[in-house]
């Protein structure tokens, strides 16, 4: 089975700082780090790590369909690099071009545990037509950041695939068609609060009246948690955030953590873990990963007694 990832993929500059400046104002930062980033990479690097302990009989192959510079750039070598050789990349489409990546500059305020992110990314966006070609070879099991169009494209070609989508960002136009065309939907907290929702329920049992195909819904909700609900069944659950004693040190990527957490369970463990086991895991992954930068050894949550 291929599990295929279709979205942007970043270099990110981290400048962690007392607090967020005024506008005009000089400050220096405390720490500086560099990491490559996007949901979808993110998403695929921690899969990656749980994949070493996945049944012996679920074989599987971990695909990025990305937009990148020149396939000769170092950019684009070091995106390779930093997510090994479990990860294959012969999908992406590369801008031969281009020399520079998509980039994010964040700045994380140590006052409020804030970040304040700005993208900039020149590489021309994939066409449909890229994108068909891209996939045609694959069975897509992640979509989260391609067009309705696209995934119109994946029902008629590939009946049997399940498609997941991330609603996420709340001014991005168009997403609420997304969730209506998906098999598995997570909605981030930021998403659900700007289209007036106030708790992760809420924001479930309104959109499964929206969301005419879905399997599964997902709201995470920060240290409230995270909740699932199941339209055709209407089992709902919600779990607490888990918390470590160390406490939080770095947020980014931690809904990517919890995507990857939720995915390994869906296509993984579907056979062993319930419904309820698979929202505390994706949970217990993305509370672990806020302890420590980056990404290295979550595999450590499938340690916990639970699992």
């Amino acid at each position: 089975m291929a599990l295929v990832a279709i979205g942007a993929c970043y270099l990110d500059t981290i400048l962690t700082a007392p607090y967020y400046p005024n506008e005009d104002e000089k400050l220096r930062a405390t720490r500086i780090s560099r990491r490559r980033g996007g949901n979808c990479p993110n998403t695929l690097e921690v899969l990656s790590q749980l994949l070493q302990y996945r049944p012996s009989s679920a074989e599987s192959s971990l695909n990025l369909i990305a937009v990148l510079p020149s396939k000769s750039s170092m950019a684009s070598q070091q995106i390779q690099s930093s997510l090994g050789n479990e990860v294959w990349l012969d999908k992406c489409i590369y801008r031969e071009s281009f020399s520079e990546p998509a980039s994010s500059y964040i700045i994380t305020s140590q006052a409020t545990g804030s970040r304040t992110i700005v993208n900039y990314n020149e590489l021309p966006e994939m066409t449909h037509p890229e994108f068909a070609a891209a996939v045609e070879p694959l069975h897509a099991g992640r979509a989260p950041d391609v067009t309705l169009e696209c995934i119109h494209y994946i029902r008629m070609h590939f009946p049997e695939a399940k498609i997941s989508v991330e609603i996420e960002k709340p001014g991005r136009p168009g997403l609420q068609g997304l969730a209506d065309a998906a098999d598995v939907v997570i909605y981030s907290k930021g998403w659900a609060q700007k289209n007036g929702y106030t708790c992760a329920e809420d924001c479930l049992r309104d959109q499964s009246l929206k969301t005419s195909g879905a399997s599964l819904l997902c709201c995470t909700w920060g240290h409230d948690g995270a909740a699932a609900l199941e339209p055709k069944t209407g089992k709902f659950a919600h779990v607490p955030a888990h918390t470590e004693e160390m406490g939080v040190v770095d947020t980014i990527g931690a809904g990517d953590t919890f995507n990857a957490g939720l995915l390994y369970g869906l296509v993984y463990r579907d056979h062993d873990w319930d419904f309820r086991k698979k929202l505390e895991f994706a949970n217990t992954i993305a509370g672990l990963k806020v302890t420590q930068e980056g990404f290295a050894n979550l595999q450590r949550a499938l340690n916990f007694p639970s699992y």
